[in-house]
This record gives structure tokens, C-alpha cells and sequence, in this order.
């Protein structure tokens, strides 16, 4: 899957996939790391969507096609590149500019609207030289093997053969944040509910702004003090991404300044969220989806609610005594929304598939993961008059918790992981006070007893990279320490993994 950049350059255009999505670099950067994303490549990929949605579409009349993108540097000339593709190929393009991921999808599903695809020009949370694609029908975000069809169409020569479309303007997020104003008003059955609430949001300069003014302001909400509104894609204060310290603690610190009732932090694209409680309190991992657990169980009793694979034994029993049932999943959020959607295929309600990462996909909003959807079901809560403290009350929580990222050496570092966790898998029998965990869906959890750490740990392969990442966690101050000693005893007999950092910290 080969192809020169125009410069004589070949370049494998497998390597640009991960996962449902297209990464790669899109401008030259400290790093030295060779750009991928160039003009050429773009035109490709968009020349790949276009054809991949053809050999799809039986409709009389041309296709239609919705292109957007997030506030980084690199978006404009990579949207103005993919939308000549695309109409080059015959498909009629509206170029929405600056969007956010689940309001692209929208524009697939909504009344007078209704695009056959649409395109996302975003890299998420990655630094700002990086970009990529991500790519909807009405049906929903495409699959891992679509983006692998769409790369081998990219690389190939193939044309749509239908006559030449054309690229206009168009602008959706103000209908986009009008439903959400809409969902909240009809909720609550109010005009302005949030009237009196001052509610902080950080966009870290991707274009999670429009939350403020659109959504917020319309409710009635006070956003005096927000952050970073401003689109500017070389994130000149911090990486948009709510797993981040710095951003979390930045909204932290505004929130307590601003006696704020609640504090928003999303990732650039906005298909991720964290939020920050009145006083200070982060709600983020496992607390953002007890929340979420719990205002869903209210609403439908007995559901079930899908997590990735790291999610903390608490929050199983807290799911558990709110008569919930929790599925652990792959880490992934085409993994868990497809898992979420196979069980309700099979009769068993679930109505939230989500990550720790701060991905909640919701059923009621088609198992889209979008970040603002999230605090939208937390405003709701607000204008009913509720304490979202309260909601999580009981939630237990662990006194430690950590996780370690170790390298695996070999070219084939698949084969190298899969190894340890095997071997792994069969020590644990073998080893005093550990357990393997009874509803484990990926690598190796195992329960560890009093007297050897109180806790869990869960090692596992990355999805894309030669990591192996272990998280740790303990009911007991030191217990993570003395859980990641056992286990680095063990680690330290494999040459194919550097294990420094957990030895180091274990004081092995």
C-alpha cells in the first residue's frame, strides 16, 4: 500500500492508520519527525472516502459530503486539500470549518441536513504538528477495516467516474449547540435554568469554546472566568486533554477562585470531557462515570454500563448496589461502543458505553461519544435543582493508584507481550495472595489479598504501541508499592521488557 508523496518518496499508507482513525504528522516539528500528512496524501484520502462511499451508495442523484476540522494549525490547507478531492470525484462538499467530531456526525442525522458523509479533520488530544482523519455516515463512526478499505482506495488510482462536484461554505455548530440549549430547556422546563450558576469551561484553545457561548450562556449560566475560549491550534497553554494534571488543575484552581458551581474541561474535538465539582473536586475516571452510572440507572433501572478495562473494583460495586450491571471491556472507544451495542443487540439494555479517558457513548444520542452530550446530562441535573456531589456518594475509592508504561525491545514486540502476559497468566496460581480476576476482557488482572497489597493490578498490550501499560491500585496507603514490588520480581526475569521505572519504584 505504497505510494510517492509527489516528491518521490514513497510512503506506506498502512502505517497512517490507528485503529477507526487516520493519524500522522502534518507539519514540521522539534522532533524532526518526517511529515506524512502532506498534500498529496490528503488529496488521496479524500479521493479513498470518495470513492469508498460510492461503491456504498445506491442513491439516485450526487453524494453529499460534510467536511470540518479542529483549530489546529494544519487544518485549513488539509480540509482545503480534502474537500477539492472529494469534489473532484464527484461529490457535492459543504466545508463547515472549525467543528467539533460529534457535531460532524451530526450533520449525517440531522433534519434538513442529512449529509451522506462527513469528515473530520482532527488528531485529538495529540500535540499540535500532528493531525488525521476521522470519517462518519449516518450509520455512525466508520470500523477499523473501513479505514483500512479507505487507505488501500487512497494508495491505488481509481476513480468515482461520476462528473466533477462543487466546495461551498456552510456552518452547523450553532444548530448543534441549539439542541443541546434545547434538551437542557426541555428537561427542565425552563427558559434559563442555569440562571445564577456560574459554570467555567476550559477548550484549551481547541474548539470547545462554543460550549460557553452557545450552550451555557443561552441557559442562563454565569462563564465569567472560562479559559483558553479562543481557538489557536498551536495550544499555546496546554494540551486539550481532561487526563492531563495541568489541565485538570488549572480549572481546579479557577473553580475555587470563581466559587463556580462546576468546572468543564474538553479535549480539542470535543468527543472527550472531564468536569470539575463546586469546591474544588475533580470528576473525572471513575467518578465521571459513577456519575454518569448513576443518573443512567435512574433513568433505567437494571441497565447495563460498559467501562474500558482499567476501571477501579469500587465502581463495579457501586454500579452493583444501584442495581446496575458493569462490563468490562478493551480499552478502545470502537471497542466499548461496539460492545455496548452487541449487548443491547442481544436483549440486554445498556445504555453507556464508556472510557476512563473521558469517551461517553450514550444511547439515547446514537452511541456517540461527545464530550459536550456528557456535560449536557450533568446540566440537566443543575437545573433540576440537584447536588452532583451527592450522586456519587459512597462511591469507594482507592487510597492509591498508579500506572506504569513499560517498553517492550523486540522488532516483533507483539509476540514479546503476549509472551510475559502468558507467562504472567500462569504465575498467578503459582503466587500467594493473588487471584485472577473472575471478569477480565483484556491481558492480565489479578485481585491481590490484605497481606499483599489490597488492591488489583492489570497488565496488558497496548492497542498500537510496543507498551506494555500496567495499572496498579490499593485500598491501603503503601499498597501500590508493595503490589509493584511482587510483580517487578517477577518482570525482572524478561529481557524483552524494560521494567526500570516499576523497579524503581518498587525500590527493587
Amino acid at each position: 500500500m505504497e505510494k510517492s508523496d509527489g516528491e518521490g518518496i514513497a510512503m506506506d499508507y498502512a502505517k497512517l492508520q490507528n485503529g477507526s482513525d487516520i493519524r500522522g504528522v502534518a507539519l514540521e516539528n522539534p522532533e524532526g519527525q518526517p511529515v506524512t500528512l502532506t498534500e498529496r496524501t490528503c488529496r488521496d484520502i479524500g479521493r479513498g472516502f470518495a470513492l469508498w462511499l460510492d461503491r456504498r451508495h445506491t442513491k439516485d442523484g450526487p453524494l453529499r459530503v460534510a467536511v470540518g476540522r479542529d483549530s489546529r494549525l494544519s487544518g485549513p490547507a488539509m480540509a482545503a486539500w480534502t474537500a477539492q478531492a472529494l469534489a473532484e470525484s464527484g461529490i457535492q462538499v459543504t466545508d463547515l470549518g472549525l467543528a467539533s467530531t460529534p457535531a460532524m456526525f451530526m450533520s449525517t442525522v440531522t433534519p434538513g441536513w442529512e449529509f451522506d458523509g462527513a469528515v473530520m479533520i482532527t488528531a485529538s488530544h495529540l500535540p499540535f504538528h500532528r493531525n488525521g482523519f476521522k470519517f462518519f455516515t449516518p450509520a455512525g463512526g466508520l470500523e477499523s477495516g473501513d479505514i483500512r478499505a479507505i487507505l488501500e482506495l487512497a494508495a491505488g488510482s481509481g476513480v468515482t467516474g461520476r462528473a466533477p462536484g462543487q466546495v461551498e461554505s456552510g456552518s452547523f455548530m450553532d444548530v448543534y449547540a441549539a439542541g443541546l440549549v434545547q434538551r437542557v430547556r426541555a428537561e427542565s422546563g425552563q427558559e434559563r435554568p442555569l440562571e445564577g450558576r456560574r459554570i467555567l469551561v476550559d477548550a484549551g484553545n481547541g474548539v470547545g469554546g462554543f460550549y460557553a457561548d452557545k450552550v451555557l450562556t443561552p441557559l442562563g449560566a454565569d462563564t465569567a472566568g472560562s479559559l483558553y475560549l479562543d481557538p489557536d491550534g498551536s495550544f499555546p497553554n496546554h494540551i486539550p486533554n481532561p487526563e492531563l494534571p495541568e489541565a485538570m488543575d488549572g480549572m481546579i484552581r479557577a473553580v475555587k477562585e470563581r466559587k463556580a458551581d462546576l468546572g468543564v474541561v474538553f479535549d480539542t474535538d470535543v468527543d472527550r470531557a472531564g468536569a470539575v465539582l463546586a469546591g474544588g473536586e475533580a470528576l473525572n475516571r471513575n467518578r465521571l462515570i459513577a456519575m454518569l452510572s448513576a443518573i443512567l440507572l435512574e433513568e433505567h433501572p437494571g441497565t447495563a454500563i460498559v467501562t474500558d478495562s482499567i476501571t477501579s473494583t469500587g465502581l463495579g460495586e457501586f454500579i452493583a448496589a444501584r442495581g446496575g450491571i458493569h462490563r468490562r471491556f478493551r480499552r478502545g472507544y470502537r471497542n466499548v461502543i461496539n460492545e455496548a451495542i452487541r449487548l443491547n443487540a442481544q436483549g440486554q439494555d445498556c445504555q453507556l458505553a464508556i472510557e476512563t479517558s473521558g469517551h461517553a457513548a450514550l444511547k439515547e444520542n446514537r452511541f456517540l461519544d461527545d464530550g459536550a452530550y456528557l456535560i449536557t446530562k450533568l446540566l440537566i441535573q443543575l437545573a433540576r435543582g440537584r447536588d452532583l456531589k451527592s450522586l456519587i456518594a459512597g462511591l469507594p475509592e482507592p487510597a492509591e493508584s498508579r500506572e506504569f508504561r513499560m517498553r517492550l525491545l523486540p522488532e516483533d514486540f507483539r509476540a514479546a507481550g503476549q509472551d510475559i502476559l502468558a507467562a504472567l497468566e500462569a504465575q498467578v496460581p503459582r503466587q500467594p495472595g493473588w487471584q485472577l480476576a473472575p471478569d477480565n476482557c483484556e491481558g492480565v488482572r489479578v485481585n491481590l489479598d490484605r497481606e499483599h497489597g489490597d488492591g488489583w493490578f492489570l497488565l496488558r498490550l497496548s492497542l498500537h504501541d510496543p507498551i506494555l501499560p500496567l495499572n496498579v491500585e490499593s485500598n491501603v496507603p503503601g499498597g501500590v508499592q508493595r503490589i509493584a514490588r511482587e510483580l517487578s520480581a517477577f518482570l525482572r526475569g524478561f529481557e524483552a521488557l524494560d521494567a526500570r521505572a516499576l523497579e524503581e519504584y518498587a525500590g527493587n
